[in-house]
Formats: structure tokens, C-alpha cells, sequence
């Protein structure tokens, strides 16, 4: 019988795990399951909860936030499963979601990376595949070129706002909420860049299996429910920060310095786009003023970041 192992990361966030959990205990088929779930010291009884109602679970006790990738290469470590599926805790597992994308993986050994379809909470499909970041991608999101021509090949690439994510569809980059990979694969591509505190592991990792020869796919025909944000709103512009941060370091691995230079003036032009536009917005109209200001605030501490001026707060989320 096959085993599907499968790892969760949690942080402050009692609630989401609940319920990603609950909706786990309803996934069956032709094979066992071994839950892992790594706490990154929680400071509101998540791991309490989890020990008390979900006994079956192996719970693993951080004492320090280890991030994302540390923290599910923990995981990863115990987990023995033929398949092994890394799924963020605010996700409900729609039922035969598991199931159908572990089906899709045995009728095709050559695939080393599985994403199901993104719904939202509004019941809307949400956008979780990227093409990799180039400099024309990023110099047309910095633009907002990709908004300007939302269904266009040319300028929407980065965020691939072009795809409906209705069909079968081999990817550069599958967004890491949820992820189903199998044994074979990650003994070859190896664990997550623990460099990595918290993003960047996507395009890391999907750049990683691409090297190795594997398929990085998306299955439309598997569903999952993501609320977003379960970790990141409680400290939203320091875990943007981060998100720069890890963009970087990407950036620094995969590409040459003068790549890397360019990307930061990109960014550079990024943010000032955004703080010219949102501060038009204030402007002309008072509505939506909370969230303009927020906005301005964030791409202003970016770019403090970035110059070497401020630490983005990053301790925050430590």
C-alpha cells in the first residue's frame, strides 16, 4: 500500500489548523497517511490544540520560528510516504483533492511537482502559478503593465494573469500554499533552500525540479480552498519585506550580478510607480484612503529596505 506523508508549518494560527486538519481526516483512498505538523512556536495553543484533538498527528515543537522552509525541511526529514504533499495551514482540503492528484502522479512518473486548483474563500479561482521572473516580466509588473493588459502573453508573464487555471498545464512555477511531490523527485532535487526564512521557496524549489529534468504541473481536476493571509496579516508590511527579500535572494543565486543590478533598479522603479500612483489616488478621491495609505507606506519601507536606510522590521516575524 502506498503512503502519502504530509507536512504542515504552523505559526500562531490555531483556527486554520483546525480546519485544515479536520478536512484531512475526510481524505480516503487506496492508501496511508501520515500527518506531520511542524509548530514554529506558537504563542496561541495551536500546538496544544493540535496535541489535544488531532492525536494522530506527529507533532513536532519548534522552539523558535524556524520560517518556512526550515521549518517544513523539519517535516520533511520524518516523513517516509512514497508521495509527500507540503500544504500551508490555512487551507480546507476539498474531499478526493489528495486522492485524485496522487492517481495523476502514478499515471505519470515523470512529473516531480503537482499543484491543485486555487479557490478562494469567496468561491473564486485564485492565481497560483507563475512563469519565472525575467527582467521584461518584472520591468512590466513594475509598469503595471500586466494590469494595463491583464489577458496578454507579452505583458501579463510574471503573474500569468493570461492562464485560467481551467486546464492541465505544465508550469514554471507552482505557488507553494500546496504541493504534492513524490519520493523519487525530492531524494534527487533535495529539500527546500533553508535560506530561504519565508518566500522565494516557490521559484526556488520549481526552478530546482525544472534542473533535475522533472515536470512541474498544475491540476485543475484537484481542488483546495485557500484563505490567505492566515500567518502574513499579522504583521503584513514586515512579511512584505520578506517577500523582497527572498525575490533577492532568488535573484542572487539563479542570475548573474548584473541581472541582479538591474532587478534592483526595477524594484527601485517598482515602488515609486506605486507610491506616485497611490498618492494620485489620495488626491483625487478620499475613498479607499486606509488602504492607498497602507500601500504607500509599504513600497516607502521597500525601498528603505533595500537602500540599506531601514531593517524592514523583519524581527517581527522572527
Amino acid at each position: 500500500m502506498k503512503e502519502i506523508s504530509i507536512v504542515i508549518v504552523t505559526w500562531n494560527c490555531r483556527s486554520f489548523a483546525d480546519e485544515c486538519l479536520s478536512s484531512l481526516r475526510s481524505q480516503v483512498g487506496e492508501f496511508s497517511t501520515h500527518i506531520i505538523v511542524v509548530d514554529n512556536a506558537s504563542s496561541d495553543g495551536t500546538p496544544e490544540w493540535i496535541a489535544s484533538h488531532f492525536p494522530e498527528v506527529e507533532l513536532i515543537r519548534s522552539e523558535t520560528n524556524l520560517g518556512f522552509a526550515k521549518g517544513n525541511n523539519l517535516g520533511l526529514v520524518r516523513a517516509k510516504g512514497d508521495y509527500i504533499c507540503l500544504i500551508n495551514p490555512d487551507v480546507n482540503v476539498a474531499p478526493e483533492c489528495i486522492r485524485t492528484m496522487f492517481e495523476f502522479m502514478e499515471r505519470d512518473p515523470s512529473i516531480g511537482l503537482l499543484g491543485p486548483k486555487m479557490i478562494g474563500p469567496d468561491g473564486n479561482v485564485g492565481r497560483s502559478t507563475m512563469r519565472f521572473p525575467t527582467i521584461w516580466n518584472s520591468l512590466c509588473r513594475a509598469l503595471a503593465l500586466d494590469v494595463i493588459f491583464k489577458g496578454s502573453r507579452v505583458f501579463g508573464g510574471f503573474l500569468m494573469r493570461d492562464f485560467d487555471h481551467e486546464h492541465i498545464r505544465e508550469v514554471d512555477v507552482l505557488n507553494g500554499w500546496f504541493w504534492m511531490t513524490s519520493r523519487t523527485a525530492i531524494d534527487q532535487v533535495g529539500f527546500l533552500d533553508d535560506q530561504l526564512f519565508m518566500y522565494g521557496d516557490d521559484l526556488d524549489w520549481s526552478h530546482r525540479f525544472h534542473d533535475a529534468g522533472w515536470r512541474v504541473v498544475f491540476l485543475p481536476d484537484a481542488e483546495a480552498v485557500h484563505y490567505g493571509g492566515g500567518t502574513t496579516k499579522k504583521a503584513p508590511i514586515p512579511f512584505y519585506i520578506a517577500l523582497q527579500q527572498a525575490n533577492f535572494q532568488y535573484w542572487k543565486k539563479h542570475n548573474g550580478w548584473l541581472k541582479l543590478t538591474a532587478y534592483f533598479l526595477i524594484m527601485c522603479l517598482h515602488h515609486l510607480v506605486r507610491i506616485a500612483g497611490y498618492a494620485a489616488v489620495l488626491a483625487v478621491k478620499r475613498t479607499g484612503e486606509s488602504q492607498a495609505g497602507y500601500k504607500i507606506r509599504r513600497s516607502f519601507a521597500s525601498i528603505l529596505w533595500m537602500t540599506g536606510i531601514g531593517s524592514g522590521r523583519l524581527s517581527e516575524i522572527r
